[in-house]
């Protein structure tokens, strides 16, 4: 169940982009091939994301070298 404090921290996909310093069309190819943050599919063109979701997705993202491929490389 989702809280009414976590759907205010939601935010359209032009401002998610900005926050993930990522453009829209590049958000926009990362929920085509499914390896973007997860995201809320609100109506035939409109999608949302949340804040948490962002952060949590961006932490897993965390490299220490440019050789750490991390746990999604290792496959």
């Amino acid at each position: 169940m989702t809280s009414d404090s976590q759907l205010t921290q939601c935010m359209r996909a032009a401002d998610a982009a900005r926050y993930l310093a990522l453009s829209s069309s590049t958000l926009a190819k990362m929920r085509l091939r499914g390896d973007g943050p997860p995201f809320i599919k609100a109506g035939p063109r409109a999608v949302a994301y949340r804040r948490a979701d962002l952060d949590s997705w961006l932490e897993g993202r965390i490299r220490r070298s440019t050789s750490d491929r991390g746990t999604r490389g290792a496959l």
